[in-house]
């Protein structure tokens, strides 16, 4: 079985060839390979790999630069995608689109369903919108797609390794604690993904998938601080203080709330959410 991964320099995208299966042929997509700001690009390559499993993981991701750059964060994340959900349609193939908690208005007080209403804040989360109803409007019976939030991995750049980075440099630091999420480990979300190809488990809908638990961005700073000291990758603690909002003002607004209910997945699947903590605890010995 062909598999097509875009995005092979992000988190997931990293995290999934880690854990590749063994029996199938995967191919790696970068933007050497295909610039996806040129959907004709992505239509040549999908027409001429010929891949019977699409795994979008690529995306415009600056939250904060898409205010700016719209134009450009629509043509990747809904374009592109509008594309990628065609070449589906057409070849009966089967897209895996990986989406985001940006997409919700962050007003709930209850983790958020698949089906909630949606609501993006700024430009990224709309472009990400219009991908997944550029995709279901395509290839509603050949779209798969999973929101989830707060990624960090052993890979690339994220919150985590920022955090180890500015608690080793910094006397202390102030972390957001107004603004509620999930981390989501790359490498668990990576198996998910893997379970679904393996099991021949693909049912077309809209899922979300986090590790289990909410927390604040302080919260997770506090907790990473702990685990990098018990793991020695840290030599010593500094004060991490909640500020607000507010205090961090940000050229895009960061929805307040964001978590997702996991348990449609999570039946589909036939496995629940790995505890937040436990996977930090993972990715930091993996460092």
């Amino acid at each position: 079985m062909d598999i097509l991964v875009f995005g092979s320099s992000g988190q997931l995208a990293q995290s999934l060839r880690d854990k590749k299966p063994i029996n199938k042929h995967l191919v790696f997509v970068d933007r050497d390979n295909c610039d996806l700001s040129d959907p004709d690009q992505v239509t040549f390559l999908l027409e001429k790999k010929k891949p019977e499993i699409i795994i979008n993981a690529a995306a415009y991701t600056s939250v904060d630069k898409a205010e700016e750059e719209a134009e450009l964060a629509h043509l990747i994340n809904e374009e592109a995608v509008r594309r990628i959900a065609i070449y589906a349609r057409e070849q009966v193939a089967e897209l895996i689109h990986l989406s985001t908690d940006f997409v919700f208005a962050g007003s709930k007080t209850s983790p958020y369903l698949p089906g909630d209403p949606t609501g993006p804040l700024g430009e990224y989360g709309a472009s990400k919108l219009a991908g997944e109803l550029a995709a279901l409007q395509e290839a509603p019976e050949a779209t798969m797609i999973i929101r989830t939030a707060w990624v960090y991995s052993e890979h690339g750049n994220n919150f985590v390794k920022t955090m180890l980075r500015l608690m080793a440099e910094k006397p202390e630091l102030g972390v957001v604690n107004d603004q509620r999420g999930s981390p989501t480990y790359a490498g668990d979300l990576a198996e998910m993904i893997w379970r679904i190809c393996d099991h021949d488990l693909f049912t077309p809908g809209i899922y979300h998938w986090t590790d289990k638990g909410n927390i604040t961005w302080c919260d997770f700073a506090r907790a990473i601080q702990e685990e990098a000291l018990d793991s020695g990758l840290l030599a010593k603690a500094i004060p991490i203080n909640p500020i607000t909002t507010d205090d961090y003002p940000t050229p895009a607004a960061r929805p307040a709330y964001s978590v997702l209910d996991t348990s449609k997945l999570g039946r589909l699947v036939g496995i629940a959410p790995t505890p937040w903590r436990q996977n930090l605890k993972l990715m930091l010995s993996r460092l």
